[in-house]
C-alpha cells in the first residue's frame, strides 16, 4: 500500500513512523479513527498516509491514544486541530496531556539499548487543553466494534484496543514485538514478543498484570507501538508464554519499587541509582558530533579543490 502503509486487517492498517507505528482503523467513505500520532514533526507524514487511504479530505472521528509519551501522542494536537477532532485518553494520563504534570523520569540505568537512549528523550508533558477528551467506560469513540482496557504499568493511563470480531489487538507500549533492548533487533526489525519500553515503565508488576489480563482476551493479532505487527496461532503461542514468564528486568529504578501516581501526576518515586554513563553518553555524542563536522569539512574541501 502507498505511504508506507501496511494492511495487517479488515480496516485496519498501521504506519511506522520513525521508532514507532501509528494505526487506521476504518475503511475508505467510511468513519475512521486515528490510534497514536508518532514523533514530533511528522505530522505530514500522516496526513499524506491518510489522504492516500481515506480520500482528499478525509479526517477521522477522533484521535485515539494509548498513553501521553512523546513517541505516542507526538503529533496529536497539530493533527487535531488541522482535522478540527477530538483527541481521547485515559483519565489517568490526563496530567501528563494537559501540561500540568511531567510523567515518571526515565531510567537510564536499566539494562538494555533504549535504556542508554533514553538520555536523549524526554518525558516532558503535553498539553492539548482545548482538544483531549476522557475516554469513559463503554464502546470507544469512533469504533463501536472495538472495546479499551486499562493497562497500567508503562504508563498510569495506557490503554489497549481490542476487537472480538478477529481478535485484534492494538497494545501500544503495553509490550513490544521487537526487542528493545537489542540495538541490533531494532535495526534489523526482528519480530519477537518483548517486555514494553524499559526506561519509561514505571511500575513493573503492574506492566505484568497487564500483559496478563491482555492475553486473558486471547488476540491473534499484535500491533504495537514499536515492532512489525504479528499474527496467528503461532505468535498466540508466544505471546502466552511471554505472559506466564513475564521477562521484569534484572535491575533499574523501578525493578522493585514503582513510581507512585494519581489523578494529579506523580506521588512517590523511588530514588535513583547512580548513573556512571553520562560522561560516556557526552563523549559519545561530542564524538559522533566531531565525525560529522570532519565529514562535511572534507567533503567542502573536495567541492573546493574540484573547482579549483
Amino acid at each position: 500500500m502507498s505511504h508506507g502503509l501496511n494492511e495487517i486487517g479488515a480496516g485496519v492498517a498501521n504506519l511506522p513512523v520513525s521508532i514507532a507505528n501509528v494505526y487506521f482503523v476504518g475503511k475508505r467513505g467510511s468513519p475512521w479513527v486515528l490510534v497514536d500520532t508518532g514523533v514530533p514533526n511528522k505530522a505530514r507524514i500522516i496526513r499524506q498516509a491518510a489522504e492516500s487511504r481515506f480520500g482528499e479530505k478525509a479526517k477521522p472521528e477522533c484521535i485515539l491514544l494509548t498513553h501521553g509519551h512523546f513517541d505516542h501522542a507526538g503529533n496529536a494536537l497539530e493533527l487535531a486541530n488541522f482535522w478540527n477532532v477530538p483527541v481521547y485518553a485515559h483519565a489517568l494520563e490526563m496530567p501528563y496531556l494537559t501540561g500540568k504534570a511531567a510523567y515518571p523520569p526515565a531510567d537510564p540505568t536499566a539494562p538494555g539499548f533504549m535504556s542508554f537512549l533514553s538520555r536523549f528523550f524526554t518525558t516532558q508533558p503535553l498539553d492539548l487543553t482545548g482538544r483531549i477528551r476522557t475516554l469513559e467506560p463503554g464502546e470507544l469513540p469512533g469504533l463501536p466494534d472495538w472495546e479499551w482496557h486499562h493497562t497500567p504499568g508503562h504508563a498510569p493511563g495506557h490503554v489497549a484496543f481490542f476487537r472480538k470480531a478477529d481478535a485484534m489487538l492494538l497494545a501500544g507500549d503495553a509490550f513490544a514485538t521487537v526487542n528493545l533492548d537489542s540495538a541490533i533487533d531494532v535495526l534489523r526489525k526482528k519480530q519477537r514478543i518483548s517486555r514494553p519500553p524499559v526506561p519509561f515503565t514505571y511500575d513493573w508488576r503492574a506492566a505484568r498484570e497487564s500483559v496478563r489480563k491482555l492475553d486473558a482476551l486471547n488476540p491473534l493479532t499484535f500491533a504495537c507501538g514499536h515492532g512489525l505487527p504479528m499474527l496467528g496461532s503461532d505468535a498466540a503461542d508466544e505471546f502466552a508464554d511471554f505472559a506466564y514468564h513475564f521477562p521484569i528486568p534484572s535491575h533499574g529504578r523501578y525493578v522493585n519499587e514503582p513510581a507512585t501516581t494519581n489523578e494529579f501526576g506523580i506521588v512517590s518515586l523511588p530514588p535513583p541509582p547512580p548513573d556512571r554513563m553520562p560522561g560516556i553518553a557526552g563523549a559519545l555524542a561530542v564524538a559522533g558530533l566531531t565525525g560529522v563536522m570532519v565529514t562535511v569539512a572534507a567533503q567542502r574541501r573536495k567541492r573546493h579543490l574540484t573547482l579549483s
